[in-house]
């Protein structure tokens, strides 16, 4: 059973703007009118997609699970109507992780468009994984150790994890050896596949950090961070390749010192690999990491 449109739309221009009043007129309705459909919608679901207050409205945790899965639902609608409507016959739907989509596909996506002009390609990035059975994502990019049943999983490169920091940040702490990193602020991507517990147990054992100075889930503000000479971040130097090649950061050691993973995989069902747009994406893909498979 699906919910009527209408009350969808309601419910995601509500969660966006974080106002019924200004959802209204975005509509182009009466704050009641779209009240009423939420409260239509929240019937037909059976639970509160929202909790009011003095300070305003906000998702409740059903809500927010929700928006998820349709917030990109309504948005491949609305891109396959202006696709149909504009005369696109071509197009590729791909979703990805935001640091990987931020840091390292964006700066080479102009190569894919330029090198393939009849593709219309829609890109979107969140934590959360695509759901095939929706129809609307193609591809998806994912981060993390793969246990995806059912689905064609390939890695995209090898990467090494490694403290990385501003080259002022660890002239002015001369850190020499890893025990060094125990007295200067470590920054923790809280998603990483490899922890500074992880790194320590490996190459200073048995040392371990008790605290870090700050914590990020995504790897783009942990770079920041470091670049800001607030602490060492522990990172991949693929995904953060831009940072070195630019010197605003470095490797705090050697090479040798670095942690070596595969993390990042192209996740896709097998029937959509027989599309075209697919096959091209893929390919340039696969162009775009030779060497650093190995």
């Amino acid at each position: 059973m699906l919910p009527p449109l209408p009350s969808l739309l309601a419910f995601e221009a509500i969660a966006r703007r974080k106002s019924f009043a200004l959802a209204a007129a975005e509509l182009h309705l009466t704050p009641s009118a779209v009240s009423h459909q939420v409260a239509r919608l929240e019937g037909f679901l059976g639970v509160k997609l929202f909790e009011r207050s003095s300070r305003g409205v906000k998702l409740s945790p059903a809500g927010e699970s929700y928006l998820q899965r349709v917030a990109g639902a309504l948005g491949a609608i609305g891109a396959a109507t202006d696709d149909v409507r504009q005369g696109v016959r071509n197009s590729l739907y791909v979703h990805a992780s935001p640091s990987f989509a931020s840091l390292w596909l964006m700066p080479r996506i102009g190569q894919f468009a330029q090198a393939h002009p009849g593709v219309s390609l829609f890109l979107s990035a969140s934590h959360v994984h695509s759901d095939f059975e929706l129809g609307q994502v193609d591809i998806d990019i994912r981060y993390g150790v793969p246990h995806w049943p059912q689905l064609v999983v390939k890695s995209i490169f090898r990467e090494p994890i490694m403290p990385l920091a501003s080259p002022a940040f660890i002239e002015r702490h001369q850190i020499r050896e890893p025990v060094d990193l125990l007295q200067v602020p470590l920054i923790q991507s809280t998603v990483g596949v490899v922890q500074w517990g992880d790194w320590f147990e490996r190459f200073a054992p048995p040392k371990r950090p008790e605290r870090f100075a700050l914590r990020f889930d995504r790897a783009l503000m942990a770079l920041d961070a470091a670049v800001q000479g607030l602490g060492v971040a522990l990172e991949s130097a693929v995904i953060g390749a831009d940072y070195l090649s630019s010197g605003r950061l470095q490797p705090v050691f050697d090479p040798q010192w670095a942690v070596a993973v595969q993390a990042h995989f192209v996740v896709y069902p097998q029937s959509h690999g027989y599309r075209p747009e697919v096959a091209q994406f893929l390919s340039w893909l696969e162009t775009q990491t030779l060497g650093l498979q190995t």
